[in-house]
């Protein structure tokens, strides 16, 4: 099942410093590899995978040669940028070793819940004083149930407040047991309302994300937690006049009065090339452009006149 949980640790990506995008204040962000969707406009798409990837910066790259002796494999060829055969490559990382400026690294790293506390915790004065905290993010923080919930529980004994970014595709029991208890916000994906279009673009159905969504909406209520809905606005894809009125009409249904609306950013195209991706976009696609800020505000606009507030993501 795509939403089974993980036994084990994830893999971590990057621990952002001082993020003032993902949530309240300035936070520190966690991103842990792996997701049981596969959208195709991922923001993140070196957090699909669950094992470590190879990244190569081209821009970095000085051609020194001295990673191509290195390489086992032979999948490694001199150039101006360097030339990999990702069919070759075993993932063994030894030219990360052998490269003199950082061009080539391993995506993905094996850290303890107490070696990330301990990264996070120099912040904790920022979190204080602007109402900041930190967000678990990804990939899919819930695809590792337990690590995420002993994660959590270790930063509210430091007193960190908690956010959990997710897709929304999970077991709602074990959440509610491992992970809600713990959670202050949750941002939760509402990326298409159709299933069939859902599990064409995001790689699987959307029936359990929304049922998990309006429980989690209706616990809401009663407090202890907020949760906000976004959407990401990808040119044609996502936010046909069509597709935002299924959109309205869902949280019209259940009550949602408060929801965000991202406008695509393509510097996705670029980090996908960095882990060996071409992604599937023609070069002429308007989904490799920054979101036209008149079509957001004619839609923020619909969603508004509904009675639906557009927060800011």
């Amino acid at each position: 099942m795509a939403s089974e949980i993980r036994s084990g640790r994830p893999l971590i990506i990057d621990i952002k410093g001082n993020s003032l995008d993902d949530g309240p204040g300035t936070r520190s962000v966690v991103f842990m590899k792996g997701c049981p969707l596969n959208c195709a406009w991922c923001q993140n798409p070196e957090s699909k995978k669950i094992a470590p990837e190879l990244w190569f910066e081209t821009d970095k790259c000085v051609s020194s040669g001295e990673c191509v002796p290195a390489c086992p494999e032979g999948a490694l060829g001199p150039g101006d940028p360097l030339v990999i055969d990702r069919d070759k490559c075993t993932l063994c990382f030894d030219c990360v070793a052998a490269c003199p400026s950082t061009a080539l690294r391993r995506v993905g790293q094996d850290m303890t819940v107490e070696q990330v506390v301990a990264k996070i915790a120099p912040y904790k004065p920022f979190f204080d004083t602007t109402g900041g905290g930190v967000t678990l993010s990804g990939g899919e923080p819930t695809l590792f149930m337990e690590f995420t919930s002993q994660l959590l529980q270790a930063l509210k004994q430091e007193g960190i407040p908690t956010l959990v970014e997710t897709a929304g595709l999970f077991n709602f029991d074990a959440f509610a047991e491992l992970v809600l208890p713990y959670c202050d916000i949750i941002y939760m994906d509402i990326k298409l309302i159709d299933p069939e279009l859902h599990k064409r673009w995001c790689g699987v159905d959307n029936t359990r994300i929304k049922e998990n969504f309006i429980r989690l909406h209706q616990m809401a209520a009663s407090g202890g937690f907020s949760i906000k809905p976004r959407t990401p606005l990808i040119p044609g894809l996502t936010d046909t006049d069509q597709l935002m009125a299924d959109l309205a009409g869902f949280y019209l249904a259940h009550g949602v009065k408060l929801a965000a609306l991202e406008k695509n950013n393509p510097i996705w195209f670029d980090k996908s090339e960095k882990v060996g991706v071409e992604p599937d976009f023609a070069p002429d696609d308007p989904a490799r452009g920054f979101y036209d800020n008149e079509r957001y505000a004619l839609i923020k606009k619909y969603f508004e006149d509904q009675g639906i507030t557009i927060l800011e993501s």
